[in-house]
């Protein structure tokens, strides 16, 4: 990977990975709310900024994402749902991975291969919910992940070169989720960056399409 587009580059994870990506040697071309005022639950700011990209990149990595929105804190049972707060976990982490796809076509390069990773949950895995709870924000993540099949689908058809995933992080160590660590085991941004690289640089174009998680193993839908 020489020219990356990472989008939410200023969050933990994010960062940690543009300065992994730019350690290998990488170009990095970072976008994210914070930086660059780049809001992916809106339209047309995302057409904004995607727009004015010229590309190549040889990849593309889909970094945002949200587990508490506006103090909304996951769901313990399906009891506590408001529309409000099952929105919101749509547009971050729905339908914004969905506007910024629909540039892939057009910022992935058609000859030659290329990557393209949208960072989803294991907890967005329909097969592996084995305890319920955190609804919306499941739901949201499920739907991620039909977002990167179905566009990974259609991508094949012009750039057949081309590795479009789901992207399971593991639980990593950023404010994003220290309210929900618990007794789980975590590992710093830093460690959550090389796993992934190490995945993304294994792919072939016979898994595009997968949801996979940060050792490269296959997650069940």
């Amino acid at each position: 990977m020489k020219q990356v587009l990472v989008i939410g580059a200023s969050g933990g994870i994010g960062s940690a990975m543009v300065s992994a990506l730019e350690a290998r040697g990488a170009r990095v071309t970072g976008l994210s709310r914070s930086g660059d005022g780049l809001d992916v639950t809106d339209e047309a700011s995302v057409e904004a900024h995607l727009g004015a990209l010229e590309g190549p990149f040889d990849a593309l990595l889909v970094l945002t994402g949200a587990l508490e929105i506006d103090g909304a804190e996951p769901e313990k049972t399906v009891k506590a749902i408001t529309a409000k707060a099952m929105a919101d976990q749509f547009a971050v982490n729905a339908i914004g991975p969905a506007l910024i796809l629909r540039h892939a076509p057009r910022l992935l390069p058609r000859e030659g291969r290329s990557v393209c990773a949208v960072l989803t949950a294991r907890v967005g895995s329909i097969g592996d919910n084995r305890i319920g709870g955190w609804t919306s924000y499941r739901a949201a993540k499920a739907a991620a992940n039909q977002i990167v099949h179905t566009t990974a689908i259609e991508l094949a058809r012009t750039h057949s070169e081309a590795v479009m995933i789901a992207l399971h992080p593991g639980t990593v160590a950023t404010p994003f989720t220290e309210k929900y660590l618990g007794r789980h085991p975590s590992v710093p941004p830093e460690e959550a960056a090389q796993n992934m690289l190490e995945v993304l640089d294994t792919l072939t174009p016979a898994q595009t399409g997968g949801f996979y998680d940060y050792a490269g193993k296959e997650i069940v839908w």
